[in-house]
């Protein structure tokens, strides 16, 4: 397959991050590598979504301190990115939720419906304006300005921002996105007008596309967003009652997930206690490397425990940053949390 006729893809991790773990970004790393290698895919994102405090979850520790932890925890990564929106809500977000505000936000600033398992379609995506002197909220500070590490979307808007994707390398791709519309060449129908407030994105190309002609040249491509977990959360797909069985037939059927195995469990065997993964198995993408990864074991749970105890273990499973941000905020000290 060609680098444009592959599916392209944004991994949506959801979860307490009750501290953030060198397991949870190790899950990014291995599932992007394990896609990648199936040579059908591309990733070019991975977003951070920390679970609204009213979650509920004993121990929880404000959304502050877990949106801080979880930025430092990337911070040396050039496409994994942090997303707050979970947290600024009023309340607690079901995934499914969280999934389909990413749908929309890129659907609202692209003015395309996003590809999913079941309408395969050709999404056109935003180029991204040259102009980077603003860093956005929740962005990375040391990734560096080389092609190969831009972001696909750049900055359309400070909550589109957030969204952390990465643009492939301009050698491959002059850019992704729609047609221009010109009076000797109208843009295809399949492609509608982009919103007012975009326009502007759509006049600051660069000139490289100048000896095109007419029509400015773009390439288009399939983007999807999948739900990346471990095998314990697809595990609690099995658990009766604890999932709205309509909000797993939209996250396994529409979106797809990647599953990352964990403590030695067997995706296969888990999916077929459900009625809805064995329906769907086809959806499910399960990363076939080291069952025995040193991260697999790696828990927040073991992190919180390690801290309480002052287990020197801790450093195997935070990075330093995350646990002196933890021992100067006073973390998880008492048991309660």
């Amino acid at each position: 397959m060609t680098e444009t006729t592959k599916t392209h893809v944004i991994l949506l991790s959801c979860g307490t991050f009750n501290p953030i773990t060198k397991g949870h970004i190790q899950m990014f790393e291995r599932a992007r590598d394990y896609l990648h290698k199936t040579g059908r895919f591309i990733v070019i994102g991975g977003i951070v979504s920390p679970v609204h405090d009213s979650y509920g979850k004993t121990g929880l520790v404000s959304s502050r301190h877990r949106l801080t932890m979880c930025q430092l925890a990337v911070q040396s990564s050039d496409w994994i990115r942090v997303d707050p929106w979970e947290c600024y809500q009023d309340t607690w977000q079901t995934t499914c939720s969280v999934l389909e505000h990413h749908r929309d936000l890129m659907k609202r600033v692209t003015g395309c419906i996003l590809s999913n398992v079941n309408t395969p379609s050709i999404t056109p995506v935003i180029g991204q304006p040259q102009n980077e002197s603003t860093q956005p909220i929740y962005q990375n500070n040391n990734v560096s300005n080389k092609p190969t590490a831009a972001k696909i979307l750049g900055k359309v808007g400070e909550s589109l921002s957030r969204i952390c994707c990465v643009r492939p390398p301009m050698e491959r791709f002059t850019f992704v996105g729609r047609y221009r519309s010109t009076a000797s060449s109208p843009a295809p129908s399949a492609f509608p007008a982009p919103p007012a407030r975009y326009q502007h994105l759509y006049s600051s190309l660069p000139d490289e596309n100048a000896n095109l002609g007419t029509v400015m040249r773009y390439e288009e491509i399939e983007l999807r967003i999948l739900l990346l977990c471990g095998s314990d959360l697809l595990e609690s797909f099995c658990i009766p009652g604890l999932w709205n069985e309509s909000d797993m037939e939209v996250i396994v059927g529409e979106f797809g997930i990647v599953v990352v195995p964990r403590d030695g469990a067997d995706p296969d065997r888990i999916m077929n206690h459900s009625s809805i993964l064995r329906k769907y198995k086809n959806n499910i993408l399960v990363v076939k490397d080291d069952s025995n990864h040193p991260m697999s074991v790696v828990s927040s749970t073991k992190s919180r425990l390690a801290l309480q105890h002052g287990d020197g273990h801790v450093v195997d499973y935070l990075c330093q940053p995350v646990i002196d941000y933890i021992l100067k905020s006073q973390l998880y000290i008492n048991a309660s949390g």
